[in-house]
């Protein structure tokens, strides 16, 4: 067993004064700590009680379902742009083609990874769950029904894509990416129309801004390939 080494307590009276000592020059320390540690102090709590709010505000419902399914809804939709514009370094002919691709690649590859981080912080999977969505593959290209992903190419369709070179490749890449960006247009407007989320609707303007004046270049090259 192990032995304790009795420790005498001091008088009540001796207890009381050591505390009110202590007491005393805590606050004579912080009387002299200047405005800076206080300021410092200060900081610190504001960068906490920010964070705190954000945390509650998205908790409390920034979001809705119509921004979830955007975002879900936009990411592989995204992802066969890019792929379909990658195509374009070694089969295109025309280089308005290929500097449009380049444009598409530079624009939609980061908007995946907001959109990813999105869903990430509302605690959503990135791809939806139950059916309505579809999947890329099963999607033929200028789909426009409700809930799928309108535009999107369907296998055959990346297949003939692939298989094109020069002036050829140039007049499917146009059609077919006219098509692809339609089915985004009507995405991003049903996102503004019925989201919540504020930076969910302004990346979905840019989609309509952005798309709809690549649409209309596509098809003034069209004309003249």
């Amino acid at each position: 067993m192990t032995a304790f080494t009795h420790v005498p307590r001091r008088p009540l009276h001796r207890r009381l004064a050591l505390v009110g000592a202590v007491a005393a020059g805590g606050l004579l320390l912080a009387g002299c700590g200047g405005s800076d540690d206080m300021k410092g102090m200060d900081h610190a709590g504001t960068k906490e009680s920010a964070a705190s709010e954000a945390t509650t505000g998205s908790a409390a419902g920034t979001f809705n379902d119509a921004d979830v399914r955007f975002a879900q809804m936009m990411i592989p939709h995204h992802e066969q742009a890019l792929a379909m514009a990658a195509l374009a370094d070694d089969r295109a002919s025309d280089a308005r083609i290929t500097s449009l691709a380049g444009r598409i690649e530079k624009a939609q590859g980061p908007e995946i990874a907001t959109l990813r981080s999105w869903l990430k912080g509302w605690g959503k999977p990135e791809k939806a769950s139950s059916g309505g969505m579809g999947g890329m593959d099963g999607m033929e290209h200028g789909s426009g029904s409700k809930g799928d992903m309108g535009g999107m190419m369907s296998k055959k369709d990346m297949g003939k894509l692939e298989a094109a070179q020069g002036p050829t490749f140039d007049r499917v890449f146009a059609n077919m990416m006219i098509d692809h960006h339609q089915g985004a247009i009507a995405m991003a407007k049903d996102e503004k129309k019925n989201g919540r989320d504020a930076k969910a609707k302004k990346l979905a303007d840019d989609v309509v801004k952005n798309q709809s004046t690549e649409v209309a270049t596509l098809r003034t090259l069209l004309d003249r390939l």
